[in-house]
């Protein structure tokens, strides 16, 4: 049944599909995170595999929203590797094995790359489809990726 809540059709599938592709990076960067933490290793460890698991436990938590909001929105949500790989902006780095800098690096050049993406949704949730619901809720995931970004980055000084 398609939700009747002032959103044409259309838009709600164009919301729908700007969230199919943060998902996917949401999920992209969650397995990402989560392969640091299992695999850091040196000068602050236990520090870092802490911070490595909080951050993919709200990772979690995300994807478990967005995934409820496009089902909000009337819309099926994808649920494999390959659909949220064929769908996310964010790259990985199979078989590679790098150092904790690279690894803080990496993880922060991502969450960066989320705040910007989201930044271009936002007007698209608001002003191409009226959906204002969704652009809320993206601006609150924006907020936490920058929360995390900035903790990421004062490893960087």
């Amino acid at each position: 049944m398609i939700p009747n809540i002032g959103i044409t059709k259309e838009n709600l599938k164009k919301s729908a599909t700007i969230l199919a592709t943060i998902l996917s990076n949401e999920m992209t960067l969650y397995v990402k995170t989560r392969k640091f933490h299992w695999n850091i290793s040196g000068n602050s460890f236990m520090e870092l595999h802490k911070l490595f698991e909080e951050q993919y436990r709200i990772l979690e938590n995300n994807i478990d929203e967005v995934a409820e909001r496009i089902s909000q929105l009337g819309e099926k949500t994808i649920g494999t590797m390959k659909e949220f790989i064929d769908n996310s902006t964010l790259k990985e780095s199979p078989k590679e094995y790098v150092s904790q800098k690279h690894m803080l690096a990496e993880l922060l050049n991502n969450h960066e790359q989320l705040v910007t993406e989201f930044r271009d949704y936002i007007p698209a949730f608001e002003e191409d489809n009226h959906d204002a619901g969704s652009a809320d809720f993206i601006t609150g995931l924006l907020q936490q990726h920058e929360k995390m970004a900035w903790v990421l980055r004062r490893y960087q000084a």
